[in-house]
């Protein structure tokens, strides 16, 4: 490059005032990184937890103690919280179930439920109704493969058929 040539280059701020010119020879720039796709970003997010209104949250809480198997970790007069069993599979890994106090009655259909599997749907559906469940017309009909339930409260949930042995097998 000629001095003419330098003396033309552009010169760029280095901070605190100092320029420097862009003249290659004498400042070489980085190499230009190839472009690259950027990578897909996760949610910062956990689910954390299913919550249910209930005029009664320690009555509702105690069905779903009993029906799941699960540990209260909270109980209050207006909350009560279950989490699964401390060092289960379900541990850290299923979202905690919290039941909310609110002075009205449940009036329609659930917009979410909770779908259960069972290793004996029979078995687990007679248990739920000795607990306080009962059967639920949704619309399913009479030919599905789930049982849909009510809580005490009437939130509606299913209990779905086992799965096979070759279901289990296939993991």
């Amino acid at each position: 490059m000629t001095a003419r040539a330098i003396a033309l280059a552009p010169a760029r701020d280095c901070g605190q005032g100092a320029r420097v010119t862009t003249e290659p020879s004498i400042h070489p720039a980085p190499a230009t990184p190839a472009p690259t796709t950027p990578a897909p970003t996760t949610p910062a997010l956990r689910w954390q937890c299913v919550c249910f209104d209930s005029t009664d949250p320690r009555r509702i809480g105690s069905f779903w103690e009993q029906a799941l198997g699960w540990r209260r970790t909270y109980d209050a007069d207006d909350e009560v919280v279950l989490e699964p069993p401390e060092g289960s599979r379900e541990d850290g890994v299923s979202p905690d179930i919290l039941f909310l106090r609110v002075p009205e009655q449940k009036s329609t259909k659930n917009r979410l439920h909770i779908d259960l599997r069972p290793t004996d749907q029979g078995a687990e559906v007679a248990r739920l109704e000795t607990l306080g469940a009962v059967r639920a017309d949704v619309g399913q009909g009479d030919d599905q493969t789930w049982v849909v339930l009510a809580d005490p409260d009437g939130n509606e949930f299913c209990v779905l058929r086992a799965f096979t042995d070759d279901e289990l097998a296939d993991g």
